[in-house]
């Protein structure tokens, strides 16, 4: 994965469909036939990036909605977005 900055633009791509499940998310990748599954946090993000947002927009946004410290929501966006990416769900702009 690239090195990610505060500008980077993050969209999902248009190969996916997607929907909720009880505030979890699920994921199909047309390309590949694979189902994904995410937390309530990880649907939150995954909602997001249905447009285009910045890593800093994202990071603002959960940071202002969600308990937790700066340091572990950068460490553990940037691995959703590694395993993202990985598997062609998303797009750096």
């Amino acid at each position: 994965m690239q090195l990610l900055s505060d500008q980077t633009r993050i969209v999902a791509t248009k190969d996916q469909v997607s929907c909720d499940l009880a505030g979890e998310a699920a994921i199909l990748n047309l390309k590949n036939g694979v189902y994904y599954g995410l937390d309530p946090v990880g649907a939150r993000i995954w909602n997001l990036i249905q447009e285009p947002k910045t890593l800093a927009q994202i990071r603002e946004t959960i940071l202002a909605e969600y308990d937790v410290e700066p340091d572990r929501l950068n460490a553990d966006l940037h691995s959703l977005l590694a395993q993202l990416a990985d598997q062609q769900l998303i797009e750096f702009l």
